[in-house]
């Protein structure tokens, strides 16, 4: 649960924005996407050494 604390005379709109940015931070949305559908650890394993490979080609060692 997310609280944000709300200070004397602070408009609505300064406080949503506030809420916003710590819902960003606390990636809550990230995770729910990620829950919606399982996918077997041998398949996440994968799909990370592809990220990691990616990752290494593009900005690896530029020698």
């Amino acid at each position: 649960m997310l609280i944000v604390e709300v200070k004397e005379g602070e408009t609505i709109d300064k406080v949503l924005k506030k809420y916003k940015r710590k819902f960003d931070r606390a990636g809550i949305l990230r995770e729910l996407r990620r829950r919606k559908a399982y996918s077997k650890p041998s398949v996440e394993r994968r799909s990370e050494v592809l990220r990691a490979m990616y990752r290494e080609k593009m900005y690896g060692n530029k020698n």
